[in-house]
């Protein structure tokens, strides 16, 4: 028996190899030469960038907070800056605040394409502005980085759209099929008056765009263990998004006498079954499809486990759910969040609760999810109800083998060829969950390079990004509209 486990445990890595060889010799016949790029000028690009975070156009959860007058500072800065777009296309402001542009095509029957990016940054957290070397609406300009909230999450990509229309104007560009620029001003805090209302404005147009692309994916560098080369993911869907409140009720009363089961330990027992019995993890689409890509990447032992998921998918569960990136890919997420009880240290109280916020897996429904609380808290004496709104199920995967992947991954490969192409799902949330319906195909991807230092940047402090680094993004973002038109 050990000998045949022997036999079958090589000729497996002998196939691992095979495919690998084969993998990397098709790379080196299709792998594209370097393209000629448009040329940035990249000092001038960080100074509109800089001038951008500057504005500070925060959304906050309590709405009445937002100062409008911001984004509206915003729009205007932009129509100064970026005078021969808006000489060219046609331009909307839609529910006061969110903008939409419209470049129309040559060949007005082919079917339109979408590009999102958001206005709106998160707020600073209260206590940590000491933490940031600059300050987070300096817009500096120092050590070759634009300093400020912004520069990552989400007005990067904004300007870098906005240069890239600039110089594609300038260029005698037209585009040979209609496209739309939407740029929601309330993305953080759900996108429901800027995303949505764009949205539905394009869906009463009877717009059905080929394909939509937002923020979502960039490109990695030093976050997958042994791949050495940066991973640009463009992500081919989303996960949904809902929250869930636990709530338990008991008599009140003098913390002295208190019952076997109070409203606070019902409560707590409920978050920790729920913590303890995650919903079952999976490998499936797109995370199949990112591990497949990869997998020419990967040391000779991943390579057989990926090439042979059919034997080996128990072991790269186990692996990849060590780490809670990576885990996140393979499930339905558990994340208890908020806890609300009590008035005083001595007093029991009569009703406590719990927040737990779930992100599904395409494949898992919200009725699923609900069905899964119930089954593991299973204790009648806890209410369980939708948190605010019922939540959003999980995006429909799209495909990665489509024509308008392909032009996607050309174009990186134009820009970033030392990048490897994989594809991924958006763990978050994005405007594009706004927009179903006005599409045919959704993919997320800004080509921001990151490394694991630079994750926590996102809605951290010290966000920025490099001068370099952001003038790539408008390249590509012209390259891709070039490539449209071949």
């Amino acid at each position: 028996m050990r000998v045949i486990k022997l036999v079958l445990f090589l000729v497996l890595v002998l196939a691992a190899v095979l495919a690998y060889n084969t993998a990397q010799l098709q790379r080196k016949k299709t792998a594209p030469s370097a393209a000629a790029l448009a040329p940035v000028d990249e000092a001038a690009a960080a100074q509109r960038l800089a001038g951008a975070v500057q504005i500070p156009t925060i959304s906050y959860s309590d709405r009445s907070a937002i100062d409008l007058t911001r984004l509206e500072a915003l729009a205007d800065y932009l129509q100064i800056q970026f005078p021969r777009l808006h000489a060219t296309l046609q331009r909307e402001v839609v529910n006061e605040h969110s903008l939409l542009y419209t470049w129309p095509g040559r060949d007005l029957a082919a079917p339109p394409l979408l590009f999102l990016a958001h206005l709106d940054v998160v707020p600073i957290e209260p206590g940590s502005e000491g933490l940031w070397t600059h300050a987070p609406f300096s817009g500096d300009i120092a050590d070759g980085y634009v300093w400020g909230r912004g520069t990552i999450d989400d007005k990067a990509s904004v300007l870098a759209w906005q240069e890239a229309l600039e110089i594609l104007v300038a260029s005698g560009f037209q585009p040979q099929r209609t496209l739309y620029f939407a740029f929601g001003h309330d993305e953080e805090i759900g996108g429901e008056q800027g995303a949505a209302k764009i949205a539905a404005l394009l869906k009463e147009r009877g717009v059905k765009a080929e394909f939509a692309l937002d923020e979502g994916g960039v490109i990695t560098n030093g976050v997958f263990p042994g791949i050495s080369r940066p991973v640009a993911s463009i992500m081919a869907a989303e996960k949904g998004y809902a929250s869930f409140r636990l709530t338990a009720r008991a008599s009140g009363g003098h913390s002295s006498m208190p019952p076997r089961t109070t409203a606070v330990g019902a409560v707590a027992r409920a978050v920790a079954r729920l913590q303890e019995q995650p919903m079952p993890a999976r490998l499936a689409p797109p995370t199949t499809d990112m591990l497949d890509r990869l997998a020419p990447e990967m040391p000779l032992l991943l390579k057989v486990a990926v090439a042979n998921r059919w034997l080996f998918a128990p072991l790269l569960i186990h692996e990849l759910g060590k780490a809670p990136v990576s885990d996140a890919l393979l499930r339905t997420t558990t994340a208890p969040t908020m806890l609300r009880a009590g008035i005083k240290d001595n007093v029991l109280p009569s009703e406590a609760s719990a927040v737990v916020n779930f992100r599904l897996l395409p494949g898992d429904t919200l009725a699923a999810v609900e069905h899964h609380i119930r089954d593991v808290v299973a204790d009648p004496q806890i209410e369980i109800a939708h948190e605010g709104e019922a939540g959003n199920e999980a995006s429909p995967v799209s495909d990665t083998r489509s024509a308008a992947f392909a032009l996607l991954e050309r174009s990186v490969n134009e820009v970033f060829p030392n990048a490897v192409v994989s594809s991924g799902i958006v763990i978050g949330t994005t405007d594009l969950r706004n927009y179903n319906g006005v599409f045919e195909r959704r993919y997320n991807f800004v080509p921001t390079p990151l490394t694991p230092e630079d994750l926590p940047r996102i809605h951290g402090s010290n966000e920025r990004i490099a001068i370099a680094d952001y003038a790539n993004i408008v390249r590509f973002y012209v390259r891709l509209l070039q490539n449209l038109n071949s």
